[in-house]
């Protein structure tokens, strides 16, 4: 069943009364990108667990994707159906292992929601409803999840692969191709899911916690653009510091990444560790920049790294409650 090209439905009333918890937990999540802008496959493996006394069958959010595969418990399911937008499965037990896989075309992707083709590179926006764009799943910032994220790409086109979190390992495939694995250990909501791949170059800095631990930065930009992004550099570090200085919140990851492109359809977005922003709040030039170009870019990079604890450690249950 396609739903690439699915019809535009009205908008859902949502009231904060009518909210429920979720009827399935996603304590952990296993992602596998087979990257091409015309064709991405995404390989899910969903580890759920059922959240009380009912008997609801699993529900995970799609759109734009086209479904290939279910398999349940290790075994290859037919009874599964879409209802809507949403992938219907059920369940007999209280513990499953669910596996998808879907295929999605980032190149077709004009909303820019979920992973698009930007520039020439892949990335993505998941704020609010775009990581069901990607793979089906339960897209609501009440189920909170560890992700590990496998990406696979052709290597001269996409030599840069990243993603939230830690990175684990990385290696040469088949064909020219490469693989890089991250992992995040910090569950999280999926609109804070993020990936880039693509032709990047990196200003690298490095900050040192309070507690001695030593943060590697590095922020990815187009190779000519490399010279404009040291005010950034610079300010990420003040921002770090002052967190620590004024609430005790010290940096929880190995490893914090920002991602500036041309086309990126919000100013800036907080993805866990992978930042990812639109090129006018990072890139700056003393021939051309102002001074308010300066502090427009030091406070959206604060704003965006504050976000790792209130946002993104601390989250909201529902959308109401921003």
């Amino acid at each position: 069943m396609d739903i690439q090209h699915a019809v535009a439905q009205p908008p859902l009333v949502i009231r904060r009364e009518d909210y429920r918890p979720p009827a399935w937990l996603v304590p952990d999540t296993r992602l596998a990108f087979d990257i091409d802008p015309a064709a991405t496959r995404v390989h899910a493996t969903l580890s759920v667990l059922r959240n009380g006394a009912h008997s609801e069958p699993l529900r995970l959010d799609g759109a734009g994707q086209t479904p290939l595969s279910v398999v349940v418990d290790g075994v290859a399911v037919n009874d599964w159906r879409i209802e809507g937008d949403q992938l219907v499965i059920p369940l007999s037990g209280d513990a499953h292992s669910i596996e998808t896989e879907v295929e999605i075309a980032p190149d077709r992707n004009t909303q820019l929601m979920g992973l698009y083709a930007s520039g020439g590179n892949i990335c993505t926006q998941c704020e609010a409803e775009g990581f069901r764009r990607i793979t089906f799943f339960p897209d609501r910032p009440d189920v909170l999840s560890r992700y590990s994220v496998r990406l696979t790409a052709d290597r001269a086109r996409f030599p840069v692969l990243l993603a939230n979190g830690d990175p684990v390992a990385q290696g040469d495939a088949e064909d020219g191709r490469h693989w890089a694995e991250w992992n995040d250990p910090f569950p999280k909501p999926s609109y804070l899911f993020a990936l880039v791949a693509g032709d990047l170059q990196v200003n690298r800095g490095s900050f040192v916690t309070a507690s001695g631990r030593t943060v590697e930065l590095g922020i990815w930009v187009r190779a000519a653009d490399l010279p404009r992004t040291d005010h950034a550099l610079h300010a990420l570090k003040l921002s770090m510091a002052w967190d620590e200085r004024v609430y005790g919140r010290e940096y929880d990851l190995d490893v914090f990444n920002i991602v500036a492109v041309d086309d990126f359809n919000f100013g800036a977005m907080e993805n866990k560790g992978l930042n990812i922003f639109n090129s006018r709040y990072i890139l700056a030039d003393p021939d051309t920049a102002t001074d308010y170009d300066y502090d427009g870019i030091a406070t959206v990079v604060a704003h965006e790294y504050f976000h790792n604890w209130s946002g993104n450690r601390v989250t909201c249950r529902d959308w109401f409650q921003l």
